[in-house]
This record gives structure tokens, C-alpha cells and sequence, in this order.
């Protein structure tokens, strides 16, 4: 079957991954809110790191340079950047810290206040300006499709486990 059967648009895709990850965080928000174990909280923290670094890379290389292009709005699509860049500094935080860390459940719950407030801007704003330009939102599905199972695959493979998080520290 094809992408475009799955996803109506570019902006059905990337927004069945918003809806995917703010369940995730959900879900981690509910470890959290009723003691789940370390482990299972890391396991739940790597797949939304996964997740969004996926997600965040197929934008930035796919969706986001034509949106530019169509909507000519330089300042909306570099906040977007700007937006990630502070997303992805807080994944590669967490990523350096052991689920049982203090300090680690705060940080999770803080990139999800960046994403969720990234969402809403995205939503409101980007997309919105996206739906109503010449930006082939339909011939965009198979390309960011494609990308992001690649890409899927890629970060699967060198994804670090919940354990061995935290334990390549740096010395000062």
C-alpha cells in the first residue's frame, strides 16, 4: 500500500507524529504520577527520543525548506528551527542521564513542554500557512514517508538502552 493511502497530506503525517508522542509523554506522565519503575519509564524515553529526532530531521530536510519556499515567511520558519534546536538540546540531556537520576523525570517533562508548546505553534501557524500556499502537500507523503522508515530504522539500530544512559559522562 502506499503512503499516501495512510496520510492525506504532509500535514496529516507529521501530525499523526505529534498525536503518537504527546501519548507517549502521557503515558510517561502517568509512570511518573504512579511510581512505575526506572526502567520502564527509560524504555518509554528512548522511543520518544527516537520519535522525535525522526520526526524533527524529516522537517527540517523535507517539509520545512518547501514551506519556506511557498509561504515566504523566513522569521515563522526560522522560529520553527529555533524551536527544534532547544528540543533537540534537551533530548541530548536526557540522553546523557540514567532513568534514576534526579533531575531526570523533570527533564522529560520539560521537553514535553517544549514540544507540546512547538505543536501548537506548528499547528496554528506553519501548517496552517502551508495549507493555504502552493506547497504540493500530497507529493510530499511518499518522500517524507520513505525518509522517515529510514530513518526509523537507523536510530533503532544505535539507540542507546536506558541503562547505559548517563554512564558516558564527560570529565570537566
Amino acid at each position: 500500500m502506499s503512503a499516501t493511502l495512510f496520510y492525506e497530506d504532509a500535514i496529516d503525517l507529521l501530525d499523526a507524529d505529534h498525536k503518537l508522542v504527546q501519548k507517549l509523554f502521557l503515558d510517561f506522565q502517568g509512570l511518573c504520577d504512579n511510581g512505575g519503575p526506572s526502567e520502564t519509564k527509560g524504555q518509554l524515553v528512548v522511543k520518544i527520543c527516537q520519535d522525535l529526532t525522526v520526526h524533527t530531521q524529516i522537517e527540517e530536510e523535507i517539509f520545512y525548506p518547501r514551506v519556506r519556499a511557498a509561504i515566504d515567511d523566513d522569521a515563522l520558519m526560522d522560529e520553527a528551527l529555533k524551536e527544534h534546536a532547544e528540543a533537540k538540546e534537551v533530548i541530548a540531556r536526557i540522553q546523557g542521564m540514567a532513568p534514576t537520576e534526579d533531575g531526570y523525570d523533570t527533564a522529560v517533562m520539560h521537553l514535553f513542554t517544549t514540544v507540546i508548546d512547538h505543536v501548537m505553534d506548528e499547528r496554528e501557524k506553519v501548517f496552517l500557512k502551508a495549507r493555504y500556499s502552493v506547497a504540493d502537500l500530497r507529493g510530499m507523503v511518499p518522500e517524507l514517508h520513505e525518509r522517515k522508515k529510514k530513518l526509523q530504522k537507523e536510530v533503532q539500530t544505535k539507540a542507546p538502552t536506558p541503562s547505559s544512559a548517563g554512564k558516558k559522562k564527560v570529565a570537566s
